[in-house]
Parts: C-alpha cells; sequence; structure tokens
C-alpha cells in the first residue's frame, strides 16, 4: 500500500474518532462534557449511555433512569423524558444537589400532599390510586386533616393537567468542572476550563498533523516521481549520444 493511502486511511480514523459519537443510527450527538459508555453506572456527572439501540439514556443515583430526548450544546439545556410518564415522581424523588446539573427554569417550592380523600384541586394521576390521592400545593397551604405533607421540594411548576406531558418541566443546565487550582467549594463553575477545551481541540490537532504528514508525503512522492523522470530521461539521452558516436566510428574503421 502506498504511503500516502496509508496517511489518508489515518487521517479518516482519527476524524472519525472526532466526530461526535451515538446511540445507533438515529441517536443524539454526544460531544464533550458528555461521554458515552455502554452500560450505565453510577457516575452522577456526564455520563450517557445507549438503551434499545438508539435511545440515549442518564442514570441518576438514588432514583434511576431518564431517557436523554435532546442536547443543546449552545444554551446547555438537556431535555429529558421519564420512562415511566411521570414527571412528577421526578420531581419528588430526583437529588440535583451532588450532581453538576440543576433545572433549566425557574424553580419554587411546592408540598406533595397524599390525601385520603379528594380535595379541592387536581390529583397527579400517575401517583395516586385507591385511596390515596396526591396533590401539589403552596408550602403556605394549611395540610387538611386528611393529608399529610410528604415533602417539600423546588420544582418548575405544580401539578396541572394541562400540563401533563411527562416531557415538560424536566430541562436540565449544567455547570462544568472548577480546575483545582482555583477557589470555589462547589467545585463547578461556568465556563469552560482549558482542560475541557484542551481534551476537545487534541482530536483536531492530530488531524491537522496527520493532514500535513499526507500533503508533505504527496509532494515528497511528486518530487521523487519527477527526479526519477529527469534521471531516466538523461540516461536514455546519453544512450543515444553513445550510439550515435559509436556509428559514426564504424565507417571511419572500414576506411
Amino acid at each position: 500500500m502506498n504511503t500516502p493511502f496509508i496517511f489518508i486511511f489515518f487521517f479518516i480514523l482519527v476524524l472519525s474518532y472526532s466526530e461526535a459519537t451515538k446511540c445507533g443510527s438515529k441517536g443524539l450527538n454526544i460531544k464533550s462534557p458528555f461521554t458515552l459508555s455502554p452500560y450505565h453506572n453510577n457516575d452522577p456527572n456526564f455520563n450517557l449511555y445507549c438503551q434499545n439501540t438508539n435511545t440515549t439514556m442518564i442514570h441518576f443515583p438514588l432514583y434511576g433512569n431518564l431517557v436523554v430526548k435532546s442536547i443543546s450544546y449552545n444554551t446547555r439545556k438537556l431535555n429529558l423524558i421519564d420512562p415511566k410518564s411521570c414527571v412528577h415522581e421526578v420531581f419528588l424523588n430526583l437529588n440535583l444537589s451532588l450532581t453538576p446539573f440543576r433545572y433549566y427554569y425557574v424553580v419554587r417550592n411546592y408540598t406533595y400532599l397524599n390525601c385520603s380523600v379528594p380535595i379541592n384541586g387536581n390529583s397527579i394521576p400517575c401517583l395516586s390510586g385507591y385511596g390515596h390521592h396526591v396533590y401539589t400545593v403552596e408550602p403556605s397551604v394549611k395540610v387538611p386533616d386528611s393529608c399529610r405533607a410528604i415533602k417539600t421540594v423546588e420544582i418548575p411548576f405544580g401539578y396541572s393537567s394541562y400540563l401533563s406531558d411527562n416531557s415538560f418541566g424536566l430541562g436540565l443546565t449544567w455547570e462544568l468542572p472548577k480546575r483545582d487550582d482555583e477557589d470555589g467549594d462547589d467545585g463547578f463553575e461556568e465556563e469552560r476550563t482549558w482542560v475541557h477545551l484542551t481534551t476537545k481541540k487534541v482530536p483536531m490537532i492530530a488531524g491537522l498533523v496527520l493532514l500535513a504528514a499526507v500533503g508533505m508525503a504527496m509532494k515528497m512522492k511528486i518530487l521523487y516521481t519527477k527526479k526519477t523522470s529527469v534521471s531516466n530521461e538523461d540516461m536514455e539521452n546519453q544512450f543515444s549520444e553513445d550510439l550515435l558516436a559509436q556509428q559514426h566510428k564504424i565507417p571511419q574503421a572500414l576506411v
């Protein structure tokens, strides 16, 4: 195999590596700061994994798995879907305090009530059942005798039958890790760090180096071809001159 073609082959491999990875042909493009693993682990940060080939998932410890619907890298928005179609179960149990994520939308305090009999308002169907009815109310609301408070949490909105979509409100944003030599106790910051930028540019730099190597190899091959062609031409000219000289000497020898 020719050397230039070898360089081109490796250059294509590097480009393929540097492009975003995805779950199957129809999956989302996964780029920094997210990483893609063949299976979920207990990393509550930027690790995603594939399920059913084309489905991108994220795992939250102490809660479970959520489907990644879309990722906007410009606005840092991660849109999620609850596979159990119960967004308020996610609101009630998801703990983001130990992750780099927070809700994308403005949050307010809401209290979840579990009531033995119906009260005014719409109960949450996916959390309610026979003999118990779950509601979200303002924390200032007095708890009826037939109800008990489950938990008060900061969430984007309380339950409404008009907002029953299992993906609405499950928008998260993220912060990137802070360098060890920077001040701060939370371990996260808003701006991209030099570590992420450098890591992101490594494949690109490697690709440029390989591209330059391919160009140099092709240039050397062209120069070598030209030099060989010139040398062959010189040899042919010298052979022709020697042949003509021999032909001139033959008549003189006969005389």
